[in-house]
């Protein structure tokens, strides 16, 4: 059987999500209106930037207007600008990641890229890394190559549980052996597959959940990563949550 190593890359890998980051290019190129930006997202983006709001529920609501403004847009466009937002952005990732999707393919471990980000933008990423395999959200086209605005979602932890056993069957992978990082509570159930979870720069709602079960925190490590500086904790809830 085999090793493999399970990556997230929405704050995981990439240092943003790939998803707003294409977001930010369809209305630079004036594919979007850039009313869209400030009308629906700008209050709750710069809530979260200034720590006033929490991160998933500006990624769900950029998500649900995200999905929305691709009706109609046709492939051929969209995968013009998922080509831009790789070349561009597709380096800024963190080190620590980077080094491990490394070391995994020097090992000889198979490496799979799991994400919610869309799939036209995973499947670039895999490109670029080189892994094994990789899934996205599935965003469905009509007959004529317009997207519909339906998605088969991959953001969260039922979706890519099942794609990591579908992973183990196809490729004969030994779980308890294995590996899978992520930084959101939406990454548990690759946590609870494998036998070594690597948690990095996880959400407070993901540490709660680690602290609410101990034999999961148990075999989760922790990773901060901060500048050129990365840290190694254990996942001690009452540690890791400020005191207002």
């Amino acid at each position: 059987m085999k090793i493999a190593a399970f990556f997230d890359i929405d704050g995981t890998l990439c240092r943003d999500s790939l998803m707003i980051e294409h977001f930010k290019k369809l209305l630079k190129y004036e594919v979007l209106d850039e009313a869209i930006w400030h009308d629906n997202v700008k209050y709750t983006y710069d809530n979260w930037k200034k720590r006033r709001g929490n991160y998933d529920d500006y990624l769900k609501e950029l998500s649900e207007i995200y999905v929305e403004s691709l009706k109609g847009l046709d492939k051929k466009t969209m995968d013009f600008v998922a080509g831009q937002v790789i070349d561009l952005a597709g380096d800024k990732v963190y080190m620590y990641t980077r080094r491990q999707i490394e070391r995994h393919t020097e090992a000889g471990h198979l490496v799979f890229f799991i994400s919610g980000s869309p799939d036209y933008l995973v499947h670039k990423m895999a490109g670029k890394y080189g892994v094994t395999d990789s899934i996205g959200s599935r965003y469905l086209l009509d007959d004529t190559g317009m997207y519909t605005g339906e998605v088969e979602k991959m953001w969260d932890a039922e979706s890519k549980r099942r794609a990591i056993l579908d992973y183990m069957k196809a490729y004969d992978i030994d779980l308890e052996s294995s590996y899978a990082y992520g930084d959101t509570s939406g990454d548990l159930s690759m946590f609870e597959l494998v036998g070594h979870p690597v948690a990095i720069n996880p959400t407070h709602e993901l540490l709660l959940h680690l602290g609410d079960r101990e034999e999961l925190k148990n075999k989760t490590q922790v990773v901060v990563e901060r500048k050129d500086v990365i840290y190694f904790l254990t996942p001690d809830v009452k540690a890791c949550t400020p005191e207002f």
